[in-house]
């Protein structure tokens, strides 16, 4: 995907520019990947702007009060879904409530996974293909205000036991897949919005599109010789990428959601690591590695692997999202090649 290395002056007597410009929605996203995908449909119109800012986690996030006043001037705000960022909900509503709103999981063609259960996946593997294709959108109302206690204000606490972690798995973003989808479901809102550049927002999204087919496909060469790849993720963020690409994760730390792990959760995905092989335990950014040092020290699994569900580094811009599924696959790729 192209950089917008040159926009449209919009200054006051450039009379023509200025009256286009003001022409152009303003919009607000909640995370990176979705600035990604937003700032390809705008094209040279503008670029969004972000609620939660890089190397934030989503789950959990107290927005700035520049955040604010973005979320309140915004004609068109998108976002991933009301389970990533329960507390968005609220703010939209008091600070938003007379923008056009795009929840992406919820748009019509969106490929859902339920959460997965436990932590180790190994029983759930073969039952990606399944849910798959059972989502149909009248299968999208589930009830958000449940997963809205589960995600917020939770007792870290509890074990995880005690959390309520069923419904559908909000990190659909990393199925490349669904970003076609959802390029063309933007293109179309902000076509509604603005519909003087309706063709343009069209066009733009067409050759996203295109470009992430060409990335699905690249993708699918270079991890054909992984999918016996052995790893664990920090939390359970990852498996559109996994069910897409076929390289399914042993299990995962922590929850999809990215609560603290209770002790018994640690102790068993540390005796599984040891007695099943896995070779990497992959870290991310936005959270403390001294746990993996700690659980996993004098394992020989390889434990200095990053990848990151958001981009967290990469430059804010269009070509982030094809980055951020490039480094997921580069992550695999360097698993694969460990020897435990």
């Amino acid at each position: 995907m192209r950089n917008k290395l040159l926009r449209p002056l919009c200054l006051p007597w450039l009379m023509a520019p200025a009256i286009a410009a003001a022409e152009v929605p303003t919009v607000a996203v909640d995370i990176p990947p979705v600035y990604s995908l937003v700032d390809q449909v705008m094209g040279e119109l503008g670029s969004p702007e972000l609620i939660v800012q890089p190397g934030a986690s989503p789950h959990g996030y107290s927005m700035r009060p520049s955040e604010a006043e973005a979320l309140s001037r915004a004609d068109v705000i998108v976002w991933v879904s009301d389970d990533l960022t329960p507390w968005l909900v609220r703010a939209q509503k008091s600070l938003a409530d007379g923008a056009m709103r795009v929840e992406l999981m919820e748009t019509t063609g969106t490929q859902r996974l339920e959460y997965r259960q436990g932590t180790t996946f190994d029983a759930h593997e073969h039952q990606h293909d399944e849910h798959e294709h059972e989502h149909d959108h009248a299968h999208h109302e589930h009830d958000h205000a449940h997963h809205e206690h589960a995600h917020d204000d939770h007792d870290h606490e509890h074990d995880e036991h005690d959390h309520k972690h069923e419904g559908i798995d909000p990190h659909g973003w990393l199925d490349p897949v669904n970003a076609q989808v959802w390029l063309g479901a933007i293109a179309e809102s902000l076509a509604d919005a603005d519909p003087d550049n309706a063709e343009t927002y069209q066009q733009n999204a067409a050759e996203g599109q295109a470009e992430l087919e060409t990335l699905i496909n690249t993708l699918n060469d270079r991890l054909a010789d992984t999918h016996d790849a052995r790893f664990v993720v920090f939390h359970d963020a990852y498996q559109y990428f996994e069910n897409r690409f076929d390289v399914p994760a042993a299990g995962a730390i922590s929850l999809s959601d990215a609560s603290d792990p209770s002790p018994s959760r640690i102790r068993e995905i540390q005796t599984y690591v040891t007695e099943q092989g896995v070779q990497c335990v992959f870290r991310e950014p936005q959270f403390n590695p001294a746990l993996i040092d700690i659980v996993f020290e004098d394992t020989g699994i390889e434990t200095s692997i990053v990848i990151d569900p958001l981009g967290v580094g990469l430059p804010l811009d269009t070509n982030l999202y094809p980055q951020l599924l490039n480094q997921l696959a580069d992550g695999i790729v360097s698993c694969a090649q460990h020897e435990h």
